[in-house]
């Protein structure tokens, strides 16, 4: 029997025994989730745990949980792995063995004395916390992988020790001698593992209607996976535990004076100064801070809804105690415009950008101050530390406000590990969700489950949604902002949605739209043209330039971060001027956050929702006169993909329902609840919601089953490189169809499993990655 057990493989002196490491687990967990603090009261309120009796149980549960969790690494298989003596497959997984513990007989016996402990809950969150953990398949909970028989060391003092001091917390007698005999698939493990098995669906039955148990159990699975985090993370770093929670966790409040010096007045100077004239808020948005802690923000593209969430959130911030204000957006590309437009303007050291390639977008700003010197940016600098950065999603606990997709932080309703550890920070936040017409089905459900089972304040925006998700969302609670009666209220945003913005004609083909275009480019006016697909966009870019004899703006999905970065800035620009003429072809990428203001707009017919995002940029902000209307064209594209027939059909009446004459945001918005096609709504299944004992990660969106993660083979060796170096290797990423990207034996052993290798002699930094159209591209 070792001497120590160790927890984790020694990194040079440092030695963290098993010992150790639950102590400090046990002790992050009662520090940052303690009940006299606002992060622990937050907590509880997240998961709907009010009644401070209840709130007890719970961090007690957390703390028992948190000093077992990793029990199981007393095992030979562990030792031998961590300690370098060998590099083996191990015969079971340690966190497997820690819920194997928690089902004989004797420790059952034993943690029952104390009625107050839930086994189940205990149970799920030990086993679960790693995410590989499942009834059957791949992750299945006792699954042996090696040999079988494996030796224990369970009569270790360090497993004494611990079992001594839970008894110590949880008031329980002294704690069982656990069995000398070595792990085999025979009593007293098989039989542990049966009953085991019993219980996990007998409680994941229970739990589906009994909401107060489950809400339990899922404060407790993730303050396990939120605890190890810290404990392991703190000390690897070299940091006091309570010393750091209690510098970063346990911090003032944001207040709603904070909100305004830190965002709020600095963008109306700024607007103020854009447009020459002193800065007011419009009715509406002053109004939104009297919509609660639950609302969804319908206005018009451009009518200033941003703004209005500041007030909310500020309002929010007087009426809750929260550390935190969380922006979300569908894509990197609107959360990082977000960060430049509003959550750059507070200090640095308490705003980030947190997206897939933030660090990316981060470190290019620092380097190009003169693309940002009249933004919030100028002369900040937002990246994290190293120190930050090697506590990972710990190292943003300190910030007070985000700018994210919602992926980074949503996703821990399909068991993203770093989302789980941001969920405190989740908890202790007012949330804005932006852009949520955008949301595909999965997303969208995901969200109504999120809004369900979960207690913190949220308002979703946007500037139109299908009757049949409004539905949805009022009745998780949302209110609809602003109603029919106040918008005749808001005198300021009652004339903007109804004032007749557009004039609308039908084409009958994308041959007469390229004439439409060029005739209007050569009149000296901004045109921008959107389509459906990336192959499109690439050939009607093309066949433009031949035309003119001179290079358009392209802007799609399909290119390398660092070039897609230029494509983006450049459109953006092109469109924030009115004296120079503008041609951009684009895909949907244009549709969300981008402050593209167009006076001539070409479409092709798309679902109804999708078409009036993009007629919201023409005409944007009224610049050029309440007498000049901008221009729309449409017509159907050859083919329905990637939407399905029904959505081009229900595109074609929302079309046909806008006539020759005048058109109002207004108008368009009244036609959508005609013809935007119903949704089922969502069976409020999600996996942090329904997996009881276990935990398998999942996704947040739908998969898209033709695109791959890729490098060109041409950046193969810089990439290597980065890697070598530690340097972030987003700006080399691209996502290409499956069929062009190799992921065969033939690529390097150094390459990240998840990227394939994509052809160089396709792409071209200004169009992008080149294929042949096809049906289901």
């Amino acid at each position: 029997m070792p001497k120590i057990l160790l927890a984790k493989s020694k990194r040079g002196d440092l030695e963290i025994s098993v010992q150790r490491h639950l102590m400090e687990t046990g002790q992050s967990a009662q520090q940052i989730f303690r009940l006299d603090r606002r992060w622990g009261l937050n907590w509880c309120r997240f998961f709907k745990i009010y009644a401070p009796a209840k709130q007890e149980i719970f961090l007690l549960n957390l703390i028992v949980a948190a000093l077992f969790h990793d029990i199981g690494k007393a095992n030979e298989d562990f030792y031998e792995a961590v300690s370098g003596q060998n590099r083996i497959t191990q015969t079971l997984r340690h966190e497997h063995i820690s819920a194997l513990l928690l089902h004989l007989p004797e420790i059952r016996r034993w943690l029952s004395a104390n009625p107050n402990l839930d086994l189940d809950v205990i149970c799920g969150a030990v086993l679960s916390h790693h995410i590989k953990a499942s009834y059957g398949g791949d992750w299945e909970w006792g699954k042996t992988r090696n040999k079988k028989v494996l030796r224990l060391y369970l009569q270790h003092p360090e497993v004494i020790a611990i079992l001594e001091h839970i008894a110590k917390v949880a008031n329980l007698p002294s704690p069982p001698v656990l069995p000398s005999s070595p792990w085999a698939e025979k009593p007293p493990w098989t039989t542990a593992w049966q009953q085991g098995r019993n219980s996990s669906v007998r409680f994941g039955r229970e739990i589906r209607n009994n909401l107060d148990r489950c809400a339990l159990l899922l404060a407790v699975k993730a303050g396990v996976m939120v605890s190890d985090a810290a404990s392991s993370g703190l000390v690897r770093e070299g940091h006091l535990i309570d010393k750091w929670i209690d510098d970063v966790v346990h911090t003032v409040e944001v207040t709603d004076q904070d909100i305004k010096n830190a965002i709020l007045d600095p963008r109306a100077e700024q607007i103020s100064k854009t447009k020459g004239k002193p800065f007011e808020f419009q009715s509406f948005q002053t109004k939104a801070s009297e919509l609660g802690n639950r609302a969804l923000l319908l206005a018009a593209c451009g009518a200033g809804k941003t703004l209005a969430a500041w007030k909310w959130a500020e309002a929010q911030a007087k009426a809750y105690k929260i550390g935190k204000v969380i922006f979300l957006y569908p894509t990197k590309g609107t959360a990082t415009e977000g960060f430049r437009d509003y959550v750059g303007w507070a200090p640095e050291a308490e705003a980030t950008l947190l997206h897939g390639a933030s660090r990316y977008e981060l470190d290019s700003m620092m380097k190009n101050p003169d693309e940002s010197a009249t933004t919030a940016i100028k002369n900040k600098d937002f990246r994290l530390s190293e120190a930050e950065e090697r506590l990972f999603a710990l190292g943003l606990w300190s910030r007070r406000y985000f700018s994210a997709t919602v992926d980074q932080f949503l996703s821990f309703m399909e068991h993203s590990y770093s989302s789980l550890c941001l969920l405190p920070v989740l908890a202790d936040s007012a949330v804005i969700i932006d852009e949520i017409h955008s949301f595909d089905r999965r997303m969208f459900d995901n969200l109504t489950k999120f809004l369900d089972r979960f207690d913190v304040p949220v308002l979703c925006m946007t500037a139109t949604l299908p009757p049949t998700r409004q539905k949805q969302l009022i009745e998780k609670g949302l209110r609809v902002y602003p109603n029919e009666i106040e918008r005749e209220e808001f005198k300021d945003l009652s004339e903007k949605e109804k004032h007749p913005r557009y004039q609308h004609q039908s084409l009958s083909d994308q041959a007469i739209a390229l004439s439409k275009a060029i005739t209007a480019y050569k009149e000296g006016k901004r045109v921008l043209w959107v389509v459906n697909t990336v192959a499109r966009c690439q050939k009607i870019a093309s066949a433009l330039e031949k035309e003119l004899s001179q290079e358009v703006l392209i802007y799609h999905s399909r290119y390398r971060l660092k070039d897609r970065q230029a494509c983006h800035t450049s459109t953006v620009n092109a469109f924030q001027q009115r004296e120079k003429p503008v041609i951009a072809v684009t895909t949907q990428v244009c549709e969300m956050s981008l402050d593209l203001d167009a006076d001539v707009l070409i479409s092709e017919v798309a679902p109804a929702s999708s078409l009036i995002q993009r007629f919201g940029r023409a005409n944007r902000h009224l610049a050029r006169g309440l007498d000049f209307r901008a221009q729309l064209y449409t017509y159907l594209p050859e083919h329905h993909a990637p939407y399905i027939k029904e959505e081009i059909q229900s595109g074609l009446e929302f079309i046909k329902s806008l006539g020759l004459g005048e058109v109002s945001q207004a108008f368009m918005a009244e036609m959508l609840e005609k013809y935007a096609l119903s949704e089922p709504f969502a069976d409020e299944s999600a996996r942090f919601l329904d997996s009881g004992y276990f935990a398998t990660p999942g996704n947040l969106r739908e998969i898209d089953d033709f695109a791959q993660t890729s490098v060109l083979d041409s950046d193969l060796t810089q990439l290597q490189q980065k890697l070598i170096e530690k340097q972030s290797t987003d700006e080399l990423i691209i996502s290409v169809p499956k069929k062009y990207s190799d992921k065969s034996d033939s690529r390097p052993s150094w390459l990240p499993k998840y990227l394939g290798i994509a052809p160089a002699s396709q792409y071209c930094p200004r169009f992008g990655f080149q294929v042949e159209e096809k049906n289901s591209d």
